[in-house]
């Protein structure tokens, strides 16, 4: 049987993949891709936090608070494509390094 430790435990490990591509990375794609790792390993714990009996937290404020997540997560990837799009217009390689060339 799963409880709600094993999904924080597995949720630890998805957030510390993402931490990880997002320190290691340079492309922007892949940073996205580390960004929404960490928002569903977010989403994975305040589900499983909102399975346990804490005072003061409903069976429904996690979902709620995971709903709002998901929201911020699809705002971020629209601005994401937004700005890959435009410095892939510039450059035909999509590095962060060459953010600089957007400036100008």
């Amino acid at each position: 049987m799963i409880n709600s430790d094993h999904a924080t435990f597995f949720s630890l490990i998805l957030f510390g993949i993402g931490i990880l591509g997002l320190l290691t990375r340079k492309n922007l794609i892949m940073i996205l891709i580390s960004v929404e790792i960490m928002l569903n390993a977010v989403n994975l714990n305040l589900i499983a936090l909102s399975r346990r009996d804490i005072q003061g937290m409903t069976a429904v404020g996690g979902e709620a608070i995971a709903l709002f997540v998901i929201l911020l997560a699809a705002c971020e990837a629209a601005v994401g494509l937004g700005i890959l799009i435009g410095l892939k217009k510039y450059s035909s390689d999509v590095s962060v390094d060459d953010f600089d060339e957007l400036r100008d």
